[in-house]
């Protein structure tokens, strides 16, 4: 299922720290495009987070590509890479899923906190995403990179803000049809599908399959956790499943 607009929550403001995060994302992406495999490899391991490197605060400086010695320190503090890690993406797919799910969705919840605090929002799920995985890979030396985490946390927040917005998505099973789906049920759907997978993941290779699913858990619950503190926090019932609601954060 790919979400392709929710036409049901217009916004008030242009989103624009949406539009500079995509932007920057691509960017960054079609600088990877120049640099080749082993440039690619190499810029990996620079500027994505490398688990054993966090947790041991030992950054690797070469690896050995068959005769080749890839040159690979990092030229930043080794935390910076958690914030640098997710602007880098590994293809097509993964660059064009993940902005497909900000572009959907990140407007909307920028409209309700602001752009500041949107944009600090983001970056905290963002690396809450990453304490997660390398919580649970912290021996991994596969370098975690992608923007999945924060946008994670985009749709966690987007699940308590708008649960009842119906979202145009694509379907392709046996057929291909454009539906409306409650975000209740299309997020809901996609955190299980993660949980289960991370699940399965436990006990494998860090991303033995290419996803840290941990991480996806970990920006899911901060960012659906924030909205749900903010309310109990204002007296406000966590859970409003209706399609009009009576509090906003001030704008900026």
């Amino acid at each position: 299922m790919i979400p392709l607009s929710d036409p049901e929550v217009p916004s008030s403001r242009r989103p624009y720290v949406t539009w500079a995060f995509i932007a920057l994302n691509v960017l960054v992406f079609l600088y990877e495009l120049t640099l080749g495999d082993l440039g690619q490899m190499a810029f990996f391991y620079k500027f994505g987070a490398v688990p054993a490197e966090l947790t041991s605060g030992e950054d690797f400086t070469s690896l050995n590509i068959g005769a080749r010695v890839l040159e690979i320190a990092t030229p930043i503090p080794l935390w910076g890479t958690l914030i640098t890690s997710m602007f880098i993406h590994g293809g097509f797919a993964h660059v064009l899923g993940n902005m497909v799910y900000l572009w959907v969705f990140g407007d909307n919840v920028e409209d309700r906190l602001g752009h500041l605090r949107y944009a600090l929002f983001y970056l905290a799920c963002g690396l809450a995403a990453s304490g997660a995985h390398i919580l649970f890979n912290q021996g991994s030396d596969v370098p975690t990179i992608g923007a999945s985490g924060a946008i994670a946390g985009i749709l966690g927040a987007y699940l308590l803000l708008y649960p009842l917005s119906r979202v145009r998505t694509l379907v392709i099973f046996f057929f291909v049809t454009v539906v409306r789906i409650p975000a209740v049920y299309l997020l809901g759907f996609w955190f299980l599908l993660q949980f289960f997978s991370s699940l399965g993941s436990l006990g494998v290779s860090a991303q033995s399959e290419g996803v840290a699913y941990w991480a996806h858990i970990g920006g899911f619950v901060v960012g659906a956790g924030s909205v749900a503190l903010y309310r109990r926090l204002h007296g406000q019932p966590i859970w409003q499943p209706y399609r009009h609601y009576p509090w906003r954060w001030s704008r900026d």
